[in-house]
């Protein structure tokens, strides 16, 4: 059976907390091990932290704050998030980023904190988990200031456009896929673009438990995304580019341990 690694699950603060243990037997039933938590608030990290320690292997997280919570930046937060990313099961600084779609926090509060946590992920020699919402003039800006110094750089969810794809391969980073590619109403720009990342350069996610694919039939009843949909998207997103499923699978996994640095553990 393949072998994938779900590089985005929202499994803290969402609807899946309350069934982690299902979570994740699901996904291990359907070959999708190790899962990626990600933490979007210093808090939130903190207890992705301890899902990771509770269940070893399987889980493993990222220290961050979303843009979203941009506002509760402050003097003293590179310092915990330094501490929370000095464990082993914390393998990314994110999320963080630009969101000017939501402005949820002032834009210029959410450029310091990713800045900060750039410089910090930098320090750290830690790859950075991203996020991106019509801001890509300042984000790409912010992100070249620090490109050079970091080791790896992902833009989680991509939904752009093709010169903003193109943009950002250029400046070396990996483009993380959801199921966004089965959506017929909205996904359609992505679906034609998919074909064009460079394999290497490819994620699959599920961002779960949001954007269940909207074409998988029959529709789950619950609604909710979850990490063991993770093949039905490589298996559309192989469709897509012409590739046969295993093979992109393999490739698409193989990726995915070497950007988080998990091959000693699971290769």
């Amino acid at each position: 059976m393949p072998r994938y690694l779900d590089i985005a699950v929202n499994l803290i603060g969402s609807a899946l907390e309350s069934d982690i243990e299902a979570v994740i037997a699901g996904a291990d039933a359907a070959g999708v091990s190790p899962l990626i938590v990600i933490g979007s608030s210093l808090e939130e990290s903190e207890a992705v932290l301890g899902a990771c320690q509770r269940f070893p292997g399987k889980l493993y997280g990222t220290a961050g704050v979303h843009p979203h919570h941009a506002s509760s930046w402050h003097q003293h937060s590179t310092g915990l998030q330094r501490r929370l990313c000095g464990e082993s099961a914390i393998v990314a600084v994110g999320e963080c980023g630009l969101d000017y779609n939501r402005d949820f926090s002032p834009r210029p509060k959410q450029r310091e904190a990713f800045a900060a946590q750039l410089a910090l992920a930098c320090e750290l020699g830690k790859p950075v988990l991203m996020h991106e919402r019509d801001a890509h003039d300042d984000f790409i800006a912010i992100v070249r200031e620090h490109r050079s110094q970091l080791s790896g750089a992902l833009l989680h969810c991509f939904t752009g456009t093709a010169a903003q794809m193109e943009a950002y391969i250029d400046l070396g980073l990996h483009l993380g896929i959801t199921g966004w590619v089965c959506d017929e109403r909205r996904g359609q720009e992505l679906a034609a673009l998919v074909k064009d990342i460079p394999i290497e350069r490819l994620l699959i996610e599920t961002d779960s438990p949001y954007l269940l694919p909207r074409s998988m039939r029959p529709k789950p009843k619950s609604g909710k995304n979850l990490p063991q949909y993770l093949p039905y998207i490589a298996n559309e997103i192989a469709r897509l580019r012409g590739e046969e499923p295993d093979d992109f699978s393999r490739q698409v996994y193989h990726n995915s341990l070497t950007f988080f640095g998990l091959d000693s553990a699971h290769g």
